[in-house]
This record gives C-alpha cells, sequence and structure tokens, in this order.
C-alpha cells in the first residue's frame, strides 16, 4: 500500500520519511474488511457512517503498521479494539462537548465492570459497553491470567485518566506542564499499547524485562512521541476551540509561551523522543541480545524481545503517516469544524 501525502511543513518530521521506513501487516486486507463488519455488527458506528467513513479514518492502517508479525486473529482483535477506543473518545469528546455528566460517569462505571467481567457484559445495552467486553474477551485469551490482570490495571487507570480530563474541560481547567505530561500518559494509553506489543510477538514478558530500564526507556519514547505529535498536529484547531488539554496550552497558559513559540517547543519535544529514541533502541537491542544465555528460553526471549523493539519504532512511521491520511485530522473538510461527521451526537439511550 503505497500513498503520496503533502505533509505541512510545519508538521513535517523528515527523519522519519527517510529513517522510518513505512511497513504494514499482510493482513491488512482483510483488518480492514474485518474491522468495519465488526463496527456493524456490535453498533459502534450507523451503518451510514461506517459505509461513509470508515475505510477513511484508517484505524486499521494505524494498528497493521504497528503490530508487524503479530497473528491475524492477535492483530484482528487489536485492531477491532482500537477501532472501539477511537469511538469511546469520540463518545467522552461529545459528553463533554454536549454537557452529559450523568451519561459519562454511568459509561465509566460500566466500562469498569465490563474490564473485569467482560463474559457479563457481551449483551449490555449500551453497544460502547458490549462492544469493550467483546474486545476484551479476545485479548484475554492470548497470554497468561497475569498478563489479562496487567492488562486490566492499565486500562482501568486509563478509564480514571478520561475522568479527569472529563473535569478538567468541563471546568475549563489546564493542567501545569508536568500534570499534563502524567496524564497524556495514561489518556494516550501508553502501556495499554506497550502490553500489546507481547501478544503481537507471541510471548510475555516477564517483569525482569518489562521493568529493565533499556526496554522500558525505548517503549516509553515510541509512546511520547505519538503523543506529543497528537498535540502538535491538533493545536491550532484546539487552541480555536478554547480547548484544554494540549501540551501546547498548557506551555501557553502556565509557561506564559506564545502559540508559536508553544508549537515550537512542543516540535522540539517530539525531535527530542527521535533522537532519544534512536539511542535508547540501541540499548534495547544489546539488552535482547544479553538475554540470549544459551539456553532454548533465552533465545526464545531475546528473539521476542527484538521483534517489540522493531515494532516500537514501526509506531513512530504508523503514526506519523496516520496523521496526515485518516480523515480523523482532516479538519477543514468537515461541514462544520466542530462536529466530526464520523460521530453520534446522542448518549446511549437517549433520542
Amino acid at each position: 500500500m503505497t500513498r503520496v501525502v503533502a505533509v505541512p511543513p510545519a508538521l513535517s518530521l523528515p527523519v522519519i520519511e527517510a529513517a522510518f521506513p513505512r511497513r504494514l501487516h499482510p493482513y491488512w486486507p482483510r483488518l480492514q474488511e474485518k474491522t468495519r463488519s465488526w463496527l456493524l455488527e456490535k453498533r459502534l458506528m450507523p451503518a451510514d457512517k461506517v459505509e461513509e467513513h470508515a475505510d477513511g479514518l484508517r484505524y486499521t492502517d494505524l494498528m497493521a503498521g504497528y503490530y508487524i508479525g503479530a497473528p491475524d486473529d492477535v492483530l484482528q482483535a487489536i485492531a477491532d479494539y482500537s477501532a472501539w477506543f477511537f469511538v469511546w473518545d469520540d463518545r467522552h469528546d461529545r459528553d463533554i462537548v454536549h454537557r452529559r455528566p450523568t451519561a459519562w460517569r454511568r459509561l465509566k462505571l460500566q466500562l469498569h465492570a465490563a474490564l473485569d467481567s467482560p463474559r457479563t457484559h457481551l449483551y449490555h445495552v449500551d453497544p460502547l459497553v458490549a462492544g469493550l467486553a467483546d474486545s476484551v474477551m479476545r485479548l484475554y485469551s492470548f497470554l497468561s491470567e497475569k498478563w489479562n490482570a496487567r492488562f486490566a490495571r492499565h486500562f482501568h487507570a486509563v478509564i480514571e485518566a478520561y475522568d479527569r480530563e472529563f473535569r478538567n474541560r468541563t471546568s475549563g481547567t489546564v493542567p501545569t506542564v508536568d500534570a499534563y505530561l502524567e496524564l497524556r500518559r495514561l489518556t494516550f494509553a501508553h502501556w495499554i499499547w506497550t502490553d500489546l506489543l507481547e501478544p503481537s510477538a507471541r510471548h510475555e514478558m516477564p517483569d525482569a524485562v518489562r521493568k529493565h530500564p533499556a526496554y522500558r526507556r525505548a517503549a516509553l519514547l515510541s509512546q511520547e512521541f505519538a503523543a506529543w505529535y497528537n498535540d502538535l498536529c491538533s493545536l491550532p484547531k484546539e487552541i480555536a476551540g478554547k480547548e484544554v488539554h494540549n501540551l501546547g496550552i498548557s506551555l501557553i497558559h502556565h509557561r506564559g509561551l506564545t502559540p508559536e513559540e508553544a508549537a515550537e517547543e512542543v516540535r522540539r519535544r517530539v525531535e527530542g523522543c527521535i533522537s532519544d529514541f534512536l539511542a535508547a533502541e540501541k540499548d534495547a537491542l544489546r539488552f535482547a541480545d544479553a538475554l540470549a544465555d544459551g539456553t532454548v528460553q533465552g533465545s526464545e526471549l531475546s528473539t521476542a524481545v527484538k521483534r517489540i523493539v522493531a515494532n516500537m519504532r514501526n509506531w513512530f512511521s504508523t503514526v506519523y503517516w496516520f496523521h496526515h491520511e485518516s480523515g480523523r485530522y482532516m479538519v477543514d473538510s468537515w461541514d462544520d469544524r466542530s462536529t466530526p461527521p464520523y460521530v453520534d451526537n446522542q448518549a446511549a439511550g437517549e433520542k
């Protein structure tokens, strides 16, 4: 799949285009088709919006460019979960825009419950709750109960972070830079996407690997790049919309930067993630080599870590191009810049 898109100069990162070649899982065509069908089956998007927008949003491109080497069923489960995540993010945004705190609180509690007991929520009246239950049950089938508990713990924290963002946005509270960076690691689900590297590599990482500084730093930098590049791309729109959740907006509000200076600082941090990752990648690969201790187990673990580090690298290019190809970010083409054309403005149960 080769596409040529024009990247605005302010968002262009030549090092990504030159040093982080794009890759795509060979299952991608089926992935796109099956995730589109899953969105329809689970009633996560109205049929007309699936028909008109699902492919153009390129959610499956994002995952198929990241989890290279994943078994097809693992990639399908991840892609469906990722599509669900975007729909949830849109519901969260609409609940904020339309001032629906009761609906949001109800959904938050139901998502926590579905995460802990997916089987009992498969037929929940709210398609978003049922969709989470379905995707999580599939993700829970690949590795151990310990991995499942870790994933659940990490996602419970993401749900609570979304609640903090809800309160900040509805009260007009701009978090400090440090508070925002901490919260962003959760709202962007850094450790969720990192956890999913393990079933993709067919290998659960022991704590000694996951918590090793070389592994953890490479993982964090790849995710920070994605979150901050997203902030850079959306900064002008979010300033215009008087948003409060963006690294650039925190820099403007709490550090006294102009919008131009804030954009430059966010870009500097994005570029720093890239250069820091290139160093961290070498450390992580050296760490992987050291795991090959002459045993079969050591050799398999070493190989799995190398696959995971390669996919951390893939995150840079897939995120970069996603921002310039997905209809999710083509605000200038929307009829109403305040309302994405692919969202449903109703809360669950409302008419």
